[in-house]
């Protein structure tokens, strides 16, 4: 087997591990972000709603994530 083969199947398969660590950090991170926007559409909602004139109601899983966040 000619080592311009080897060569080329180890640089292919070095860039799809490079690929594959890249695109699980990509969506760790989009998962983070994921989760504080929902946190601060939630904290928009219930401020929109305290100022619309009607009770807070905070359900648990909010409150719990403004008390981690802070």
């Amino acid at each position: 087997m000619s080592w311009t083969i080897v060569a080329a199947v180890l640089l292919a398969t070095a860039g799809l591990l490079v690929l594959g660590a890249l695109a699980c950090r990509l969506w760790l991170d989009v998962r983070a972000l994921a989760r504080e926007v929902d946190a601060a559409s939630r904290a928009l909602a219930a401020a929109a709603t305290e100022l619309a004139g009607e009770p807070l109601r905070v359900p648990e899983a909010v409150a719990q994530a403004a008390g981690h966040q802070s």
